[in-house]
């Protein structure tokens, strides 16, 4: 079992559960620090390999997931395995898939959906989640 983040260690956002997830984009650099040990990887096609244990979730950049089912499936795990692990959810830039990704999570712990964009801007990044439709895909997410 991995030791969790810290709520200091660069991109992390804690959940109201007291989670913490780690969101990031794949074209900076790995932060300093611990590697993942569980990561989800929102891209349009299949990421590298990694040294830890990934999940790839298809999903287009600017776009919303292939397969909603997928993809709150895939983000449930994420979140029951940030309980006890060093989870990182990313994309290219880690704005627009990413936030997207952690507003589906935070709904998923408790934070109402038309306020998880907000909680993930005010706790992540301030430009999270940059579409309307992405918006809308986490205003419509508890009801998948």
């Amino acid at each position: 079992m991995a030791e969790n983040w810290s709520a200091t260690d660069v991109g992390t956002i804690r959940f109201p559960s007291g989670v913490l997830v780690r969101g990031r984009g794949l074209r900076h650099p790995l932060p300093s620090g611990p590697a993942p040990s569980f990561a989800v990887y929102l891209l349009g096609k299949e990421p590298p390999p990694t040294e830890w244990e990934a999940r790839w979730l298809p999903w287009p950049d600017f776009r919303l997931p292939k397969d909603g089912r997928q993809a709150r499936n895939v983000l449930a795990e994420a979140l029951a395995r940030a309980e006890d692990e060093r989870v990182e959810i990313a994309c290219g830039g880690g704005l627009g898939r990413t936030g997207t990704a952690l507003a589906c999570m935070a709904v998923l712990d408790g934070v109402p959906a038309d306020e998880a964009v907000e909680y993930v801007r005010r706790n992540y990044h301030g430009r999270a989640v940059e579409t309307p439709w992405q918006r809308r895909y986490v205003l419509r997410f508890e009801d998948a």
